[in-house]
């Protein structure tokens, strides 16, 4: 399988990820004229030598009338998400690209509705809402049309320690947006002091890859570094290797266990409802013996590390155990993605899981139990005539 996987040991920002990614088109050239042919008034990218700590790559540049804007002290464009999409939307970019364009600023629209606590239509864009963030954006998008890899992977994300200064005053590192972003993906900090990790570079990796995890066994036929701006004592850089890989994934997940035998079964269900709000890739229950033959309950949830915890607060608050027990876990798992069958009934989502020599689909069930109400047919009978219009088309 066509892998494209991105090493983030020194995070990510957008322009860090369209360097990495030029590096690995056949046409650099091409590309940098498409892209400064987009419409972006006067916006233009440009690429050179770059490097860090003696390794060199590719370093992308966009100006904006001839200045070099600055994400945290430069000239801020308060523009809505509405007004992006209408930007976006001008673009001579295929559909695909600029639905990958719009569906990343709403990654970081609701990220930052979250963080600062107001609605989505009334977020207004400050670092990523500039001109040569929208450049940045497209061009990662446009250039993952162009390579066109079966599936795209990033390492654990090392997102950086300390504060950043921004349009709002001093934030934490990582930022709140970035933060929210990456909540069920696996991050880090570390002693280096700085935002390694942007909220664009965070929403394009949220995106675009599937997994995050150590990277599998790829045979790598390109590599290509994007350099940052900043100096650190680390090589300020994003690598993408991409080349084939086997199908089938796998990443690493926690498995949070504990054991409860003074609890109801209404009240551990609500426990479960909780856990699964809160981020949790698997809440499940085992019967269990407990000490003095009591019948008991063994709860597991399934987590990233980042949601450790997050999780772990859920367990303590909802249920009555004393202790939870910790383990890592290799999980080996099918590629799995979604697509639309339009019936005469309506729109239904199939997901769709691939690797390891096997393939499968699966209608989405709520989508079929409410198309099953509003046509007074049984669930049966509707997944028979979605079926038959998906032959059909």
């Amino acid at each position: 399988m066509k892998t494209l996987y991105f090493e983030c040991n020194m995070g990510a920002a957008g322009d860090m990820l369209m360097a990495a990614l030029l590096e690995l088109l056949p046409d650099r050239q091409a590309f940098l004229d498409q892209m400064n042919g987009l419409g972006l008034p006067g916006v233009h990218i440009s690429a050179a030598l770059g490097t860090k700590c003696g390794l060199t790559g590719t370093q992308v540049t966009v100006t904006v009338h001839g200045e070099e804007e600055d994400y945290h002290h430069g000239h801020h464009h308060h523009s809505g998400l509405h007004d992006i999409e209408h930007i976006i939307a001008g673009l001579a970019l295929p559909d695909k690209v600029k639905a990958d364009a719009v569906a990343v600023y709403k990654l970081i629209a609701e990220a930052e509705s979250h963080a600062h606590g107001r609605p989505v239509e009334h977020i207004h864009f400050h670092e990523v809402g500039t001109l040569d963030a929208i450049a940045d954006i497209t061009g990662v998008c446009l250039a993952v049309h162009l390579l066109a890899p079966e599936r795209m992977l990033a390492s654990p994300v090392h997102v950086g320690c300390g504060q950043v200064r921004c349009a709002h005053g001093v934030l934490p590192v990582p930022a709140p947006a970035t933060a929210h972003i990456l909540r069920d993906a696996p991050i880090y900090g570390g002693k280096i002091q700085g935002e390694l990790c942007t909220p664009t570079g965070a929403a394009l990796l949220k995106h675009f890859a599937s997994g995050f995890g150590e990277m599998l066994l790829i045979h790598a036929a390109q590599i290509g570094y994007g350099m940052g701006k900043k100096d650190f004592e680390a090589a300020n850089c994003v690598r993408a290797f991409f080349g084939e890989t086997e199908t089938g994934g796998g990443d690493e997940v926690l498995e949070l266990r504990c054991n409860l035998d003074d609890m109801t079964g209404e009240a551990i269900g609500f426990a479960q409802e909780r856990l699964l709000e809160g981020g949790a890739l698997e809440v499940f229950t085992t019967a269990a013996g407990m000490k003095k033959s009591r019948p008991g309950v063994l709860l597991t949830c399934l987590c990233y590390a980042a949601q450790r915890e997050d999780m772990l607060r859920l367990l303590f608050r909802h249920t009555t155990t004393l202790g939870v027990r910790e383990s890592i876990c290799k999980r080996h798992i099918l590629e799995r993605s979604q697509r639309m069958i339009e019936t005469g009934d309506g729109p239904v989502r199939v997901k769709t899981a691939q690797g390891w020599g096997v393939t499968r689909e699966k209608l989405e069930y709520e989508d079929v139990v409410a198309l099953a109400r509003e046509h007074d047919v049984s669930v049966q009978e509707m997944e028979r005539r979605i079926w038959e219009a998906d032959h059909d088309s």
